[in-house]
């Protein structure tokens, strides 16, 4: 996790240890952050897992032959490496998915979270938590400090709206703003009174409260802030009609939250991002072919080479997604005239190794961007994916030295 720092005082001969101080720690991470040339994290994840034997190149090192899923991205390969045998060691279970972002333990800090607290008050937006093809309202894969995990959003149009807002959006958001400053204020004052009259347990449940209740004001004067700068710039990108939130409409979500994502780190309105793809029953017709069963059944496929078939072709439509996003990272710049792809890191992976036996170990993973050296396939299996994700907090210019259960970083290139 991100390195506290504690500090002493010495006086008449006598060392004084003060207690954790924030700032400290938070006022080096702010210079760290500010020298590093990559500035946002982008996390991708299936909680349904890839095939591993269609995702896995045979070779490792540089010269490896392009796998099955790999060959739709082959022409950014300078741009990513690809990692095999990582996972948190969490044990296996369906409901292990929730770890991805997390490690061993359900609901820790997420990866993406602990880098929203240290770069999110730098844009409009500290972070946002998308889904393609799945229940946002149930499903989980970005948790806070305080492990109360954080909504996602599936409707495209809802995501626009966040992020490039019009006058008319920002004065009613101005107005909902004030609205929940005042209902906080209320709150809060209730909070303490109630404080005086409980038991010592409860006052630290109270307290807790208390605390998330500030961290929402907050992140509201911080919004209020960034409305006052005035409508974002005008953005030349026309949504569909309608709104692809049906699971059976997952892959053309996903290609819209691609485009909406790359246009939110080119115009700095977020810097990290969650995007949540989703599987349940849903049976997808691809190329005129209409698949022999649902998603979710298809990864369940018991070694049956049809329903393997099957399962590459959704997984393939997963891979070419994410090559359109790569391009557009590609050809995009940020403000500094960079390619996106160069200030971004892109984490693609799982929290599901095997999805047909429910096992939670060798999670296929690929990291792109963050001007890293690529084009590797490395196989690792005495690291942990936590590991990987200190590397990855590292070159963001958080001090990090674990993750979970992960205690020692990983070199990539």
């Amino acid at each position: 996790m991100i390195k506290d720092r504690r500090h002493f005082l010495k006086a008449s001969g006598v060392l004084f240890t003060l207690p954790m101080l924030e700032s400290f720690g938070k006022n080096k991470n702010e210079a760290k952050i500010k020298e590093s040339p990559v500035k946002r994290l982008v996390c991708i994840g299936s909680n349904l897992g890839y095939y591993r034997k269609a995702f896995y190149p045979k070779q490792t090192g540089r010269s490896y032959k392009a796998s099955a899923l790999l060959k739709f991205i082959d022409k950014h390969r300078q741009d990513y490496t690809v990692f095999s045998g990582l996972d948190h060691r969490s044990g296996n279970g369906h409901n292990n998915w929730d770890n991805f972002l997390c490690g061993n333990i359900k609901g820790r800090y997420s990866l993406d979270q602990q880098v929203a607290d240290q770069i999110g008050h730098l844009t409009k937006v500290p972070s946002i938590q998308l889904c393609s093809g799945g229940l946002p309202s149930i499903q989980k894969v970005s948790f806070t400090k305080r492990g109360i995990p954080l909504p996602m959003t599936d409707r495209p149009s809802v995501f626009y709206k966040k992020m490039f807002m019009s006058k008319e959006d920002i004065a009613r958001t101005e107005y909902l703003i004030k609205s929940g400053s005042s209902s906080i204020d209320a709150v809060l004052d209730q909070t303490k009174s109630l404080a005086r009259k409980v038991s010592k347990d409860d006052r630290k449940k109270l307290s807790e409260y208390y605390n998330s209740v500030r961290e929402v004001e907050k992140r509201m004067a911080r919004q209020q802030q960034f409305l006052k700068k005035g409508p974002t710039q005008k953005i030349d990108y026309k949504l569909p009609p309608y709104d692809p939130v049906a699971p059976s409409l997952m892959l053309e979500s996903q290609e819209i939250m691609y485009d909406l994502m790359a246009l939110a780190l080119q115009t700095d309105t977020t810097r990290v991002m969650s995007l949540f793809l989703a599987g349940l029953g849903q049976v997808f017709t691809i190329d005129g072919y209409t698949l022999q069963a649902g998603y979710h059944a298809l990864s369940h496929h018991g070694n049956d080479p049809d329903m393997i078939r099957d399962l590459i072709k959704v997984e393939s439509e997963h891979m070419k997604c994410l090559n359109r996003f790569l391009t557009h990272l590609q050809t995009k710049k940020d403000a500094q005239g960079r390619k996106l792809l160069d200030s971004t890191i892109v984490l693609f992976g799982t929290g599901m190794g095997d999805a047909s036996v429910h096992a939670n170990k060798d999670l296929p993973t690929l990291v792109a961007g963050g001007g890293f050296k690529h084009g590797k396939h490395i196989n690792d299996k005495k690291h942990l994916l936590g590991d990987l994700y200190i590397t990855l907090l590292n070159q963001l210019g958080i001090e990090a030295d674990s993750f979970a259960n992960a205690k020692n970083k990983m070199e990539i290139g």
